[in-house]
């Protein structure tokens, strides 16, 4: 065994620490203070080196926050031969002109990376843990508790094998992975059958994100190749983004609304 995996070994054996989220909170928490002790007491070298990989990040901070709330820019207008006489008083100043920096798509991009999204659905009922799995008792006594099988719909890519059963803990059922989507296309009206690439968010927690459990209100990425879809610049669309507006597991298949 590598040197460095028996804790996820253990993890993986007995879970985490009753407490482990709550802590890994705290300590989250507690690092800002500590980073701020850091500055204050750090000379020298290491000072100036810390002080400039903040400036960095605080300089990146700011610049992102600007963008998204730019919407106008003043510039130098190019110096031209004025018709007639200027008063002595505006001979100094400088005359500028108002732009508008930003066209739609690039504003509505923007947006989309920012992450602000017009979801079909906005408010998804939380599902409890204990809807999402089942205890699966294993070893010669049936005392090991640590396995869980996912009671709901699940996408696994292309290329996923499975862990050796002795270190599996999360088992996603054969039954319950689903490759394909019924996306409908809000302008079209029309509703497409599309491959999924991947899960991108589900709203449950990250943890069901990366195990690709699809419930009600997730965010999928869907292959959409095939409905011709271009972009302003004259490219092709290859995957867009969906949300799941049913309950996969009850109805047999994925229905989901395309975010345009």
């Amino acid at each position: 065994m590598p040197q460095g995996d028996y804790i996820d070994l253990h993890r993986k054996r007995h879970g985490y620490r009753p407490d482990h989220f709550e802590r890994k909170r705290k300590k989250e928490a507690r690092e800002v203070h500590k980073r701020s002790a850091f500055a204050q007491k750090a000379l020298g070298i290491k000072g100036k080196m810390f002080a400039k990989k903040r400036y960095a990040e605080k300089a990146l901070m700011k610049k992102t926050l600007a963008m998204h709330e730019e919407s106008s820019t003043r510039r130098k207008v190019d110096d031209k031969v004025h018709d007639g006489a200027i008063p002595a008083y505006l001979l100094d100043r400088d005359t500028t002109t108002r732009a508008k920096v930003l066209s739609n798509t690039i504003k509505q991009k923007r947006k989309e990376k920012a992450g602000k999204w017009e979801v079909p659905l906005p408010k998804v009922r939380p599902v409890a843990e204990d809807e999402m799995f089942r205890v699966i008792r294993s070893g010669k006594r049936k005392s090991k508790q640590w396995k869980r099988m996912v009671t709901k719909v699940t996408f696994v890519g292309p290329g996923f094998t499975r862990k050796p059963p002795k270190y599996e803990r999360f088992i996603r059922p054969m039954g319950l992975r689903f490759t394909k989507a019924h996306v409908t296309h809000p302008e079209l009206k029309c509703t497409f059958n599309l491959e999924i690439i991947d899960i991108k968010k589900n709203p449950n927690g990250s943890m069901y994100t990366s195990l690709g459990v699809v419930t009600k209100g997730t965010i999928i990425e869907v292959n959409v190749s095939e409905l011709g879809l271009v972009t302003p610049a004259g490219k092709v669309v290859w995957g867009k983004y969906a949300q799941v507006t049913n309950n996969p597991e009850n109805d047999g298949c994925i229905n989901a609304v395309l975010l345009v």
